[in-house]
């Protein structure tokens, strides 16, 4: 079965079990500690040893032939060392150091020293298992420094455009494989892991089944778009781990090439999934924006759902033979993730506008709902840019264009209005976060969602001249916005915009920016028109 795309968690082992057909790996760890003169702790999986001292982590593989993993022979590991360091070295090039040779006999082995290698280890730097991310985010860490999720969401999405794409004629991202691989997850958990019973396999068996067919044209387009790549394939939280104050993955799947050559939504899904399973929701939800604010790639939010859930079933049965090898590790229950995922967000697709100045606060207000809410967010100011072939942060005005002209701001808008339709289609709120000064861009949109079927609603921004022009030349000096827009734009659009109709302010939330507000309390996107009427939030 060519399906297990996540390792289980380790389990301290004190005495390590059966030795290794080939090198003891006890008498490896005591050459270690007598070597080092420390003491040499050990982790097991059922495919791998780590030896980890004070500073360095050795991991020998298992000489095991599995349904999906062949480690029988020492030129097999050796290869799969090789790789490993390989592809690990693209995203953790300070953690991953060498692969060594171990040299002796297998009852006396060593590492390094003459006579002919009998087996391989991959050498490590070793991090406290409290830098995982796996623990930063239950104790809360990650919380007060949501910043560090953004970086990191920001440098994946880089590393997701630089892999190299699956060749046109391979089987990679095709949809057999797709199934292939859900449908063996599904067959190799047990009925009792995290509570999984034959009636509740049976129910994600069928969704699967539904979604499948739905979702082969997207598959197929996915793979012509190249959106199908090396990537890391093992992406939850305990493969992250905190490293001079940025995270960093690392453990990528180097085992099996059809577990990472797959498409780059199914590794960003993999951490949004153990996010929400952990009980972050608005984080998973802010690591998406980032990553998406970089990849621009709102055509994946398609085949996202199918992806979440397929790797909550991986983490499930990962978790189960993690549990044969003496895991206590406390583990969500990916079992009711995956069930909770098959359904749509609450309230179904919506489609919602912002309306506002330049230094209105409407991306703030944007970003807080995206996490508040679970929303999809398109911004204009990043979108303009992407268009014409400039990173979020390039200065326009270098480059001799001007993004606010009249063509450039239609071509913008079309731009916005079908990257929404795609993501309302794949049954998610969206905000898209414009300024949406002209009458006619917001009838457009709202004839969008009309066309769909969905809700639509506006997000009105304000704030008093005199602090719109103080937020936009502060944000003009510091040069660290997407934004474009000078105070000459902005007295542009004081002079040119149209207000919101008396039918529009109907559909409107009124939100002050002048003072702080809580999105939790302040802003109900399910209130209905009667309710946003009565609503002004001073």
């Amino acid at each position: 079965m060519n399906t297990v795309g996540s390792r289980p968690e380790p389990s301290r082992s004190g005495d390590g079990g059966p030795p290794s057909a080939n090198v003891s790996v006890q008498a490896l760890r005591a050459w270690l500690a007598d070597a080092t003169g420390q003491n040499v702790d050990m982790v097991e999986t059922h495919i791998s040893w780590v030896l980890l001292t004070p500073r360095l982590a050795f991991k020998l593989k298992k000489p095991v032939r599995l349904s999906f993993v062949d480690f029988s022979t020492l030129q097999a590991r050796k290869h799969f060392c090789d790789e490993e360091l390989r592809l690990n070295k693209r995203l953790a090039p300070s953690l991953y150091l060498r692969v060594l040779s171990v040299r002796g006999t297998p009852a006396q082995p060593r590492i390094g020293g003459g006579g002919e290698p009998i087996d391989h280890v991959v050498c490590m730097r070793r991090f406290p298992d409290s830098a995982l991310l796996r623990d930063l985010v239950v104790n809360d860490v990650v919380v007060g420094a949501a910043g560090m999720l953004d970086s990191f969401a920001q440098r994946l999405a880089s590393f997701h455009a630089r892999a190299e794409r699956a060749a046109a004629d391979s089987a990679f991202g095709e949809p057999a494989q797709i199934m292939r691989a859900m449908h063996g997850v599904l067959n190799a958990l047990p009925t009792d892991a995290e509570g999984a019973t034959a009636d509740r396999l049976e129910k994600l068996r069928s969704w699967t089944q539904d979604r499948a067919q739905a979702l082969q044209p997207a598959w197929q387009a996915r793979r012509l778009a190249g959106a199908v790549r090396e990537c890391h394939g093992d992406l939850h939280l305990a493969n992250i781990v905190r490293l001079g104050g940025e995270l960093t993955a690392f453990d990528c799947i180097e085992f099996d090439p059809a577990l990472r050559w797959i498409d780059v939504m199914s590794d960003v899904a993999f951490l949004t999934m153990d996010l929400a399973a952990h009980h972050r929701p608005r984080l998973a939800f802010r690591f998406l924006d980032a990553w998406l604010q970089l990849s621009g790639d709102y055509a994946g939010m398609a085949v996202f759902r199918f992806y979440e859930v397929y790797r909550s079933l991986v983490r499930a049965l990962a978790s189960s033979l993690a549990a044969g090898h003496g895991g206590t590790q406390d583990v969500p229950d990916y079992i009711a993730t995956a069930e909770r995922l098959t359904h749509a967000a609450p309230g179904g697709p919506r489609l919602l506008i912002t309306y506002g100045f330049s230094g209105s606060g409407k991306s703030s207000v944007a970003m807080k709902l995206v996490q508040q809410a679970g929303a999809v967010r398109i911004r204009s100011d990043v979108e303009r840019k992407r268009l014409f072939g400039l990173d979020a942060l390039a200065r326009s005005s270098g480059h001799g264009i001007d993004l606010y002209a009249t063509e450039a701001t239609r071509r913008t808008f079309d731009h916005l209005r079908a990257s929404a339709a795609e993501v309302l289609r794949a049954g998610y709120l969206v905000i898209v976060d414009a300024a949406f000064l002209g009458g006619e861009e917001r009838r457009a949109f709202r004839a969008l969602a009309s066309s769909l079927g969905v809700p639509f609603a506006i997000l009105h921004c304000r704030a008093a001249e005199a602090t719109l022009r103080q937020r936009v030349a502060r944000r003009t000096a510091l040069d660290n916005d997407a934004s474009d827009a000078d105070l000459d734009v902005l007295e542009r659009q004081l002079a040119t915009h149209e207000p919101l109709s008396a039918e529009e302010r109907a559909l409107t939330f009124d939100v002050c920016t002048d003072i702080d507000i809580d999105i939790d309390t302040d802003i109900d996107i399910d209130a209905d028109a009667d309710s946003r009427r009565s609503r002004n939030f001073q």
